[in-house]
């Protein structure tokens, strides 16, 4: 189940109620959709397994637990970096892995090389980060960043049209 046109109808109808509440039962996804929830289960199955549902989670609010700043950081890379062996993607990458404050990690095409969601508590724990952390990585050259002052729109809905 590599490619959209193997997901049907149901599937489809399926994973648009686990998007919207992924503890709902398979009783009430069946209902919903015309099928027995063994069927229901059956599918789940099925789309776990050929990794169309990566993994369930719960969805935390940052201002709830205190994470009351939200910035995206354009990160542009050095090409060469003398003082390592890896390349200075690899050691970014490996890098970002590590850094609790970066919650999303992007490879972008144009000027600058990654985008990065930072969500963190305040400007002094911001500060702290781009100064002690980000700017202090051998392969960071430069970074800008905008700071959201709304959010309009944020979903982790996957558009799934029939």
């Amino acid at each position: 189940m590599n490619s959209e046109e193997t997901l049907d109808r149901l599937d489809k109808a399926i994973l648009r109620r686990l998007q919207e509440n992924g503890r709902e039962t398979y009783d009430l996804i069946g209902a919903a959709v015309g099928l027995s929830a063994s069927a229901v289960l059956r599918r789940v199955k099925r789309l776990e397994e050929a990794g169309v549902i990566e993994r369930y989670v719960a969805l935390v609010r940052p201002e709830a637990v205190g994470l009351g700043l939200t910035a995206y950081l354009n990160v542009r890379l050095e090409k060469h970096t003398e003082s390592h062996k890896r390349n200075p993607m690899d050691l970014f990458r490996a890098s970002v892995q590590t850094w609790p404050e970066v919650v999303e990690c992007v490879a972008l095409t144009g000027d600058m090389d990654y985008l990065l969601r930072v969500v963190v508590e305040d400007m002094a724990h911001y500060s702290r980060f781009i100064m002690d952390t980000l700017l202090k990585h051998p392969s960071v050259q430069d970074c800008k960043t905008s700071f959201v002052l709304d959010r309009v729109k944020a979903t982790t809905a996957m558009p799934l049209l029939t």
